[in-house]
């Protein structure tokens, strides 16, 4: 798989990881209405998957010759 492609699948993920933790409470996965600190740590995954995800598809190529 190309290096772009892994990082946009990356970026797309910590996309996701950030949104289910974000409304964790809306989509009823929790039982309480309040921001939890896995709903924080969940956000900073996503978060560090996104900006690898990003680094990784918009990364120039290395060419050796």
């Amino acid at each position: 798989m190309a290096r772009k492609t892994i990082g946009i699948v990356l970026l797309v993920s910590g996309i996701v990881i950030m949104a289910v933790s974000l409304f964790a409470d809306v989509l009823g996965v929790t039982g309480n209405l309040s921001v939890g600190w896995k709903q924080l740590v969940g956000v900073g995954v996503g978060v560090i998957v996104t900006l690898v995800g990003v680094w990784l598809a918009w990364r120039k190529s290395q060419q050796t010759k």
